[in-house]
């Protein structure tokens, strides 16, 4: 296993092949999928799919998502980290996305701003990003106060019109961004 990143509880690493279950058991849930275009996977192939996608990110363009698992038990908890987005989305193309997905049990338990610092430090010291994007549901107040104390700042919402394809349509979404001048 490679790790790329630690947290006091988390080990931050390439996703592979041998997170399938992991990705299926998250990206099924409903509960999950509830801010994110409400559209869970319905098969361990589409998961398949999903990390296939980000293996062949990391291969391209050297960046995606990454896995977190939990230090305690080395299970899968999720993932954090950067996608590029070829776009457009809100005006925007070719640009640095940051995010992070976890399964419900691990929800309000700080992973998200944990693993979330840890992978932004990185992304801003070693890949050397200085604009960095996120976008999340408007209705989704557990995301914004993440993204908030993570430093980035709301700027407006829009009518999400689109790449990625897990956004519906003009749903309102929140544009956040976090750029870092040194």
């Amino acid at each position: 296993m490679q790790v790329l990143l630690e947290t006091e509880r988390c080990i931050i690493r390439p996703i592979t092949m041998n997170d399938i279950a992991g990705m299926y058991e998250m990206d099924s849930d409903p509960g999950v999928h509830m801010y994110v275009g409400k559209k869970p996977v319905t098969s361990i192939e589409q998961s398949g799919e999903m990390i296939a996608s980000i293996m062949q990110q990391y291969r391209d363009l050297g960046i995606g998502r990454w896995a977190v698992e939990e230090k305690a038990t080395g299970r899968f908890i999720g993932w954090t980290g950067f996608k590029f987005i070829a776009g457009p989305v809100n005006g925007h193309a070719n640009y640095i996305d940051f995010g992070y997905r976890f399964v419900k049990k691990a929800w309000g338990r700080g992973y998200a701003t944990e693993t979330g610092r840890a992978a932004l430090h990185y992304g801003i010291r070693h890949l050397m990003f200085r604009d960095i994007f996120a976008t999340t549901d408007v209705n989704n107040t557990a995301s914004r106060h993440v993204l908030e104390k993570l430093g980035f700042r709301y700027t407006h919402t829009f009518a999400y019109d689109g790449e990625p394809t897990w956004r519906q349509p003009h749903e309102p979404t929140t544009w956040y961004e976090l750029q870092y001048d040194q």
